[in-house]
């Protein structure tokens, strides 16, 4: 049987990490970093994390024309996402996130978008795919023209949160938020008619139809070392799972042991699971 085919409509940034003893209050200085680069942006984040755990994977996004696009876009030329409908601008920057990880691997993160804010409705053309995956670091209208336009199964991650048209919402069969956000998008995602995903950090997440959950699933215990792009591990995981026909309890699963994973090396990126390696942990679950 072929891999599905997902389509990503989303951000690419080069993360700066600084890993630092703990996180700065505010007006505070923390020494003794130690500073890395990352491929980043939770557009491209996705579609790498849906392309190792088995899918077919085409990203639309916007990056500069600087040095800085080449790290961005590195690992996902590596493992083969197609890359025809990334526009690379001449008079924007690429997007960087600039992100502080403590030793325990919480986070800190500010994001300058500089090109993702250039992608438009008109650089999207015809999307076909099995599953669409859409998230907010790029122009609201740009996500709705993605969403509306496309045939197949539409998941939108809501993060950042921000305000968004009702139309987004009620379009999406799949719509993933994490516990912060469902406060913010609070009874709108009752109105939905599609899955709705809640995502806990280390107590797991639930998936909600109709304002019922359904399943609710814990993450296996793993050392976190970073949980930068562990989310976007979850929500490119279980828009797969789903796709695949998994039941919903068991798609859920799946996403929390792929989220999981990917908290235990440094880096958004690098850190993301491979397709086995999930099927492993899962068996022993």
């Amino acid at each position: 049987m072929s891999p599905p085919r997902i389509a990503v409509v989303g951000s690419v940034n080069l993360d700066l990490v600084a890993r630092a003893s703990h996180l700065p209050a505010p007006g505070e200085t923390v020494g003794g970093a130690a500073f890395a680069r990352y491929p980043g942006g939770k557009g491209a984040n996705q579609a790498l994390a849906a392309k190792r755990l088995g899918a077919d994977v085409a990203l639309w996004g916007c990056v500069g024309s600087d040095a800085f696009a080449d790290e961005a876009l590195a690992l996902l030329r590596a493992e083969g996402v197609d890359l025809r409908h990334c526009r690379s601008l001449d008079d924007a920057p690429t997007g960087v996130a600039l992100i502080v990880v403590s030793d325990g691997g919480e986070n800190q993160i500010v994001v300058a978008p500089g090109a993702n804010e250039r992608l438009s409705p008109g650089d999207l053309g015809v999307i076909t795919a099995d599953a669409l995956l859409c998230q907010l670091e790029v122009p609201v209208p740009t996500t709705l023209a993605a969403v509306l336009q496309f045939q197949g199964f539409a998941a939108i991650n809501l993060a950042p949160a921000i305000e968004t048209p009702e139309a987004l919402l009620a379009r999406a069969d799949l719509l993933i938020v994490n516990e912060g956000e469902a406060a913010f998008y609070g009874d709108a995602l009752q109105r939905t008619t599609g899955w709705v995903a809640i995502t806990y950090g280390a107590d797991g997440a639930a998936l909600l139809r109709g304002g019922l959950e359904v399943a609710r699933a814990r993450p296996p215990q793993v050392t976190a070392r970073d949980t930068t792009g562990a989310g976007d591990t979850f929500s490119a995981a279980l828009a797969l799972a789903l796709v695949e026909g998994q039941p919903p309890d068991a798609a859920l699963v799946f996403a929390c042991v792929a989220g999981a994973l990917a908290t235990t090396q440094d880096g958004a990126q690098p850190a993301m699971p491979r397709r086995g390696a999930v099927d492993t942990l899962l068996a022993r679950c």
